[in-house]
């Protein structure tokens, strides 16, 4: 099966929408699990990963909730093209797409579950929804999870919980994150007195990709660091408590904005305007950090008729892998090649996007 053939289109895939999906990309809920009497696959040999592989992979793509056709497939099969999309999406882990024999994917048809065999742990499984919809997704995951137990001999410790590779995931095996934009709390000189207090809680303030990556068009990726001795939903509902303080701080980081420092606001999301309308060789980084001005702009209303759903489809597409896949003639491109490449597409679609102009002026008491 082929796996540009199977996914959502970037179009379709920036139309979906949540809860508080200004400021919230997606929710995601992830458990690690890992057979019983296996060694776990950072310490496994090659045929012990093939003979986990053997067990999991029937056993996870004829669960109900994959549904009738489901993407399931060996990472040997996929090209590096095709797993570098996959992890800009956010549906494997970098860690993941390097793997080759004895490493799997399987995906329904939605995006809105994905199962990695034989990453870190034989199994990481993760439930994603656009928006703020943590809950939904530990709903979903909870059900994977119920029914896999039943057909899985899965490895678990009555004083630790689920048995992990990574000692922060013993316990319950799970990871509650969020992917947030954040411009108002950057912009305003906040971002690292939020950050601290955040840790403080007991959460990771990460990058765009996770663990030891930049946030890369003002994108914070927010979860929880420890699993042991707390259980799902109770760490569900504690750090949806601290995301929806997160999206009050950023709407009124935005608003203070709007009120003290306009001229600098516009200034910020015209010249981010001019250079995506008008640059003819752009790096990744600096495309992500434009798009993110670009967005608080239509946030804002400085764009009239402009979708929110198109800056979200530039933030994708502009992104290596799938840049190279939009190539016409597909072959690799040198960096300077693919910077030049993506001017081009950014102007192109640019021309749909009008000239951005101040917004009506609000009052204090009105959200953003």
């Amino acid at each position: 099966m082929n796996i540009l053939e199977f996914l959502i289109s970037p179009a379709e895939a920036s139309r979906r929408t949540g809860p508080n999906d200004r400021i919230v990309f997606s929710s995601r809920v992830r458990l690690a699990r890992n057979l019983k009497s296996h060694p776990f696959p950072g310490h496994a040999k090659k045929a012990d990963r093939i003979k986990a592989y053997e067990i999991l992979f029937p056993a996870i793509r004829s669960l109900p909730q994959m549904g009738p056709e489901p993407f399931a497939e060996s990472l040997e099969k996929l090209t590096p093209l095709d797993k570098q999309i996959l992890v800009e999406r956010h549906l494997v882990s970098r860690e993941h797409a390097a793997k080759g024999a004895g490493s799997g994917l399987i995906l329904n048809r939605e995006e809105t579950l994905s199962v990695m065999i034989n990453e870190e742990d034989h199994l990481r499984m993760q439930s994603l929804r656009p928006g703020l919809q943590l809950r939904q997704a530990w709903l979903s995951i909870d059900a994977v999870d119920s029914d896999l137990e039943t057909r899985l001999d899965i490895s678990f410790s009555e004083k630790y919980g689920y048995l992990t590779a990574c000692p922060t995931n013993l316990g319950t095996g799970i990871r509650v994150s969020a992917m947030l934009h954040l411009p108002g709390l950057v912009l305003g000189e906040q971002i690292n007195q939020i950050i601290q207090a955040v840790n403080k809680l007991g959460l990771a303030v990460r990058g765009l990709y996770g663990e030891g990556t930049e946030a890369l068009g003002n994108i914070f990726q927010v979860s929880n660091q420890m699993t042991l001795g707390e259980a799902e939903n109770e760490i569900v509902e504690r750090i949806n408590k601290v995301l929806l303080q997160l999206v009050e701080h950023e709407e009124n980081a935005r608003q203070s904005l709007l009120e003290k420092k306009p001229k600098v606001l516009f200034n910020h999301i015209g010249r981010a305007y001019g250079v995506l309308a008008n640059a003819h060789t752009v790096s990744s980084k600096e495309t992500m950090n434009l798009l993110s001005l670009l967005r608080l702009g239509v946030d804002i209303g400085m764009f009239a008729q402009t979708p929110k759903a198109l800056v979200d489809e530039l933030f994708l597409i502009s992104q290596p892998a799938h840049l190279q896949l939009n190539h016409p003639d597909r072959e690799k491109l040198a960096a300077e090649d693919r910077d030049i490449f993506r001017a081009d597409l950014l102007r192109g679609r640019m021309k749909s996007v009008p000239t951005p102009q101040e917004p009506p002026a609000r009052s204090s008491e009105t959200a953003v």
